[in-house]
């Protein structure tokens, strides 16, 4: 069955199909799509044309009542998009065409609602479309199920474990491209909510003979041509396989190793990706592909027989590879291929092989080598799907959905009555079921049926119709017997996937191998107790024709089809019975709602509640029938109008159970507030006492201390005065705290307690250390200099000199005279003197006394006295005797020079503007800080040979200097601050 994803043209078609089958005028085109509406459902034919009518129309599905018939269109149909799929979705069964999609979400709303775990049992011959259509059931529930992180993890896992066990498990045959060589059982396991959460598969009875051999026009298994075509040459070559199909002889003997519907190497991707996705690393990938080639290179695996008949391994090469790929000892592989062990009343027996037995023994390994790897992929992929959830117990566990693609028909393997050849077998079934009418050999029949059948063949005449078997072969296929030898060599392997096919258990089992059949038979026991368990929903598959082409409707065969599948009994049983039961406590359970009398709760015998709601229904008499344990609907228009009853009731009930728990919700909500606010109410209030309490006893406490310190206040300090003298000590050390001086300047300091006073004193002195640390870290190189400046202008001139005050808050000047005012003669004159301060002064002439402007130039070693260009005189600092200056403020002082030196003329009287600064400056270039005299009334000075002058100093209302009548030099300064 092919499909493909819809495209947007896509709508339209179907739209006009669906439109089409839902008019009745166009009934004769399309059919009906229930066969139970046939007029004339009794005749093949008819059913058969309705068939024809919906194929032609490309109408796959058509309904049995419940039961779902499609036929393999053999193309791609625009049918199974996501709109499709949402169109199905939570829809009343036979309001929709029919489709895979109806039924799958049938069972799973079944499964919601009733709780009841469901199957869905597909089944038809080969070619029909079995697998397709598991595969839309999967994707249905992969898309419309609700989603979560690991919901999507999980559908990924179903989804890819398809083409995963299509790849190991599925081969060409004559009906079918891809035809399932096993059995398969899958179960979606659901959540509360219904999310896919986990599956697991059953598998039985795989075709371990295909491995070894193929029927003309046949395959083998997909995953040996998809590796040979697909591998990458790295994986190739450390399998030591060869990209062509005809080297190995376990793939020619079909001579059908290409396909034309088959793309080898797309599938290979598929698969390799596919096993990425269901949790296989790529040691298990590596593992699985080498157990796969060992598989090939077995078959390629030569025998010769030496004089004695025994058998020869010849191929050095295909030992060490296949010693390789096994990880199997060569030694052990090449005796275990070339001998037999049996082991009689506890002896051990080892006899050589001949030709034909090590073939055997070959072939065998090599079906059970494949065989037991796909049980084991199997596994592991179930290990991948389970459901991982500790929330559910064995008792609490979720709801699944099965999935059974039943077997195709054709190959199927008989009972083995007995030790026996192929040919004595055949015997041996003519004597025991020989008389059975459905059994016919050769031997048996009449002279025309004799025509039909070869002497080796027997037909079974079964519901599948007439099957001829042929008995070549027939034990090998059942017989499943495998050297105890190779077992052993297969347990040394150190292969990881064949060390858990092959356990050192089995060695110890002395239990006869089970053959096939007997292996078929406890596979369908369990099967049969697992469906037994569910809720069944059928599919049955028709293919059109054997050729696989579309639109070919091949009368003979369908006609074979439906009487084998029980399509007409199915129909007749529908028509004439009820097609619909449901066990009382199951149809009561879901409609009780629907009658006052039933619902909530029906407290007597089930089956009178049951007649009870249905006469509340109004069902008439002819509608249904009441059974011992169920009830019997005829018609399934009754059974939806009762459905569609309970769906509005739903909403109804719905409502009345949401307002009766958001009112007991409330309730409760409201009654554990108040509960709540109660007891913290009752705990505040307790807790605000016990807090005031405390504060209470915690003062009375204090203040006794109080007191009791207060008292004992001037006494050493003892227990009774101890807390009052800490907290006076802490209450000083606070006060301090918040009231430190801010600067060198601030004395202020609260005054300590008296057993403080001595601690406070340091603290005063430290912290006036840290405050001029601080503040001495923070001053430049020009304000130190500044400072030092104003210090010793402080110690010569404070509280003696009349103008000092007003020069503090004065910044002193670097000078007063820019080197670019001086005349370029001076600056020549000097020339590598310093000049540190230039200062304008006046000069008084030693005779007159007359004022002259002249400027002091203050050097590193000298003091010049410049008139303009010229030099007037230079005194050395080390001929600086003393500076006068008087206590008034004026701005005259003398410099006062020995008159021995001719170069000195006697002592220099000058006035600065700037007598504080100019005097500190030069007693700082000097050293003669010392040698200031601040005089009082009078300022003696020495004029040239031995004279001497006098300056009187009187005070007045402004300056004025002049020549007195005496010939002393008389100063009037004006008094600016009382001393």
């Amino acid at each position: 069955m092919k499909f493909r994803s819809g495209r947007p043209g896509a709508q339209g078609s179907e739209g006009i199909r669906l439109a089409m089958e839902s008019a009745l005028t166009a009934r004769d085109r399309v059919g009906v799509q229930d066969f139970v509406l046939l007029e004339n459902f009794t005749s093949e034919a008819a059913f058969i044309e309705n068939l024809r009518k919906r194929f032609k129309e490309n109408l796959i599905y058509t309904y049995i009542s419940s039961v779902l018939v499609s036929v393999n269109p053999y193309k791609e149909l625009e049918i199974y998009t996501k709109q499709h799929m949402e169109r199905y979705r939570g829809v009343n069964f036979y309001e929709v065409s029919p489709h895979i999609y109806a039924v799958s979400d049938n069972s799973y709303r079944s499964m919601r609602s009733e709780r009841k775990d469901q199957c869905i049992l597909i089944s038809g011959e080969s070619g029909a479309g079995k697998t397709e259509a598991s595969k839309k059931i999967l994707q249905y529930y992969a898309v419309t199920c609700p989603a979560s992180v690991r919901v999507e993890e999980v559908r990924d896992r179903l989804l890819q474990s398809n083409p995963v066990l299509e790849a190991f498990g599925n081969a060409k045959t004559l009906r079918n491209d891809n035809s399932s060589r096993f059995g398969k059982y899958m179960d979606i396991q659901f959540d509360f909510r219904g999310a896919p959460v986990g599956g697991h598969i059953l598998n039985y009875l795989l075709e371990k003979s295909r491995v070894v051999h193929q029927n003309h026009g046949e395959r083998n298994f997909h995953i040996f041509y998809q590796l040979i075509d697909g591998g990458d040459e790295d994986l190739m070559r450390r399998l030591g396989l060869e990209r062509n199909a005809q080297s190995y002889q376990y793939l020619v003997k079909g001579h059908c190793a290409k396909v034309s519907s088959i793309n080898d190497r797309h599938d290979w991707k598929t698969v390799y990706k596919a096993l990425t996705i269901i949790d296989f690393s790529s040691t298990d990938i590596e593992e699985l592909l080498s157990v796969v080639a060992s598989v090939l290179h077995l078959g390629n695996l030569q025998c010769s027989s030496d004089d004695d008949g025994n058998v020869v391994i010849t191929g050095e090469n295909q030992i060490r590879l296949l010693s390789r790929l096994l990880q199997v000892p060569g030694t052990v592989l090449r005796e275990a291929l070339s001998h037999k062990k049996i082991i009689a009343k506890g002896e051990e027996l080892i006899s050589p092989l001949n030709v034909e037995q090590a073939a055997y023994a070959r072939d065998a390994l090599a079906k059970a080598i494949y065989g037991r790897t796909f049980s084991w992929l199997v596994q592991k992929i179930n290990k991948s799907l389970a459901h991982r959830d500790s929330t559910y117990s064995a008792r609490n566990r979720p709801n699944v959905i099965g999935l059974l693609d039943i077997y195709g028909f054709e190959d199927e393997e008989c009972l083995r009555p007995g030790d026996a050849t192929d040919l004595t077998f055949l015997e041996k079934l003519e004597e025991t079921v020989g008389k059975h009418p459905h059994f016919v050999t050769h031997k048996l029949a009449d002279q025309k049926t004799r025509k039909t059948l070869v002497r080796e063949e027997f037909r079974l005449l079964h519901y599948a119709g007439e099957v001829n078997y042929n008995v070549t072969g027939f034990l090998d296929k059942n017989n499943d017997l495998l050297f105890r030898n190779l077992k052993e060599a297969m347990c040394e392997s150190g292969n990881e996937i064949l060390q858990q096919c092959f356990e050192r258990g089995e060695l110890d089992d002395k239990k006869r191998p089970e053959t096939a059949a007997t292996q078929f038979k406890n596979s369908l026991m369990k099967l049969m107790e697992i469906l037994m368990s569910k809720e069944p929903s059928y599919v049955r598959c028709i293919k059109p024709n054997d050729a696989k082409q579309s639109g070919r409707f091949d009368e003979v065969l369908i006609r074979h089809q439906v009487k084998y599948l029980g399509l007409m009994e199915n129909l007749r049983v529908r028509r004439a019975g009820f097609a619909y039961r449901r066990k009382y406590e199951v149809f009561l359970q879901r409609y009780k709602s629907l009658c006052p009398e039933t619902w909530p709760n029906w407290k007597g015998p089930l089956s009178e509640g049951v007649s009870t709601l249905v006469q509340h229904l109004g069902y008439k008499p002819e509608d249904y029938k009441l059974g011992r344990t169920k009830i019997f609907i005829r018609f399934p228009k009754t059974l939806f109008a009762t459905e569609d009853a309970f769906e509005i009731q739903k909403h109804t009930i719905a409502t009345k159970i949401q307002a009766e728990w958001r009112g007991f919700h409330q309730r409760q909500k409201y009654q554990k507030i108040r509960s709540s606010a109660i007891t913290i109410q009752s705990w505040w209030r307790g807790e605000l006492g016990r807090r005031i309490a405390r504060r209470r006893k915690n003062a009375a406490l204090t203040i006794r201390r109080f007191i009791r310190g207060f008292i004992y206040r001037h006494k050493p300090r003892c227990p009774e005065n101890e807390y009052f003298l800490d907290y006076v000590r802490y209450s000083f050390l606070m006060k301090l705290k918040r009231n430190l001086p801010k600067n060198v300047v601030d004395k202020s300091w609260p005054v300590p307690p008296p057993a403080l006073s001595e601690a406070s004193e340091l603290l005063r002195d430290l912290n006036m250390q840290n405050m001029v640390q601080s503040y001495c870290k923070r001053i430049t190189q020009e304000w130190k200099q500044q400072l030092e400046q104003k210090v010793v202008a402080s110690e010569v001139f404070k509280d003696k000199k009349d103008n000092y005050p007003q020069s503090v808050p004065k910044l002193f000047v670097n000078t007063r005279i820019a080197t670019s005012e001086l005349n370029s003669k001076v600056l020549q004159l000097i020339q590598s003197e310093n000049i540190k301060y230039a200062v304008a002064v006046t000069k008084y002439d030693r005779n007159g006394y007359r004022p002259r402007a002249r400027q002091l130039l203050v050097t590193p070693d000298s003091a010049l006295i410049m008139e303009e260009a010229k030099l007037k005189q230079k005194i050395d600092y080390i001929d600086l005797s003393g500076i006068s200056v008087s206590s008034l403020s004026d701005g005259l002082f003398v410099l006062h020079v020995p008159c021995e030196d001719n170069k000195q003329k006697g002592d220099v009287v000058l006035r600065s503007d700037h007598v504080i600064e100019t005097l500190t400056k030069l007693a700082m270039a000097a050293d003669k800080a010392n040698s200031i005299n601040i005089n009082q009334g009078s300022i003696k000075f020495t004029i040239k040979h031995g004279k001497e002058g006098i300056i009187d100093f009187t005070s007045g209302s402004e300056l004025i200097i002049s020549k007195s009548k005496n010939g002393h030099l008389s100063v009037v300064a004006p008094r600016l601050n009382s001393r």
